[in-house]
């Protein structure tokens, strides 16, 4: 019985879709630095993304902002409309207490998301103020780490 109930709760947490969340600068996917990003534009990872979600069962709606507040709003949204939250804040993963704050607030899988290996680059970017209030940390795999987000996603999901 104990089964059932747990699967019964997985399937209507996953009736929610999981939010996809772009920080700053990453519309600029497929121009800005290709020699660290690739030439995968954010549209190119979008459609990655809504086909793996379509094979893992799960529904996604993705958003980017250039706005530190505009993300706060929207994982403040996704504590009653989404099952997770699949995030790449950019920048402002080393920087914002205010999304670090937003996310704390969360009773479902967060997964931060970074392309590049940010300890092969600049220092600054070797801390990030969200990664402790994350169910997870995805980087340096190229835009797969947005599928791989998923299935964390997916596996979090169906354990609860």
């Amino acid at each position: 019985m104990a089964k059932s109930s747990s699967k019964a709760a997985a399937q209507k947490a996953t009736a929610k879709p999981v939010f996809v969340l772009n920080g700053p600068n990453l519309n600029l996917l497929g121009q800005r630095e290709p020699e660290i990003y690739g030439s995968t534009t954010l549209a190119d990872v979008e459609a990655q993304v809504k086909a793996r979600a379509k094979t893992l069962g799960l529904n996604v709606i993705c958003r980017q902002s250039n706005h530190e507040g505009e993300l706060v709003d929207w994982i403040h949204e996704a504590r009653e409309m989404a099952s997770g939250v699949i995030l790449n804040a950019g920048a402002y993963s080393h920087t914002s207490i205010a999304i670090h704050d937003a996310l704390a607030t969360l009773d479902i899988p967060v997964i931060e998301v970074h392309i590049s290996n940010v300890y092969k680059r600049e220092s600054f970017r070797h801390h990030s103020t969200i990664s402790s209030v994350a169910t997870g940390v995805i980087c340096g795999l190229g835009t797969i780490g947005y599928e791989l987000a998923l299935e964390a996603v997916k596996n979090k999901l169906t354990q609860k």
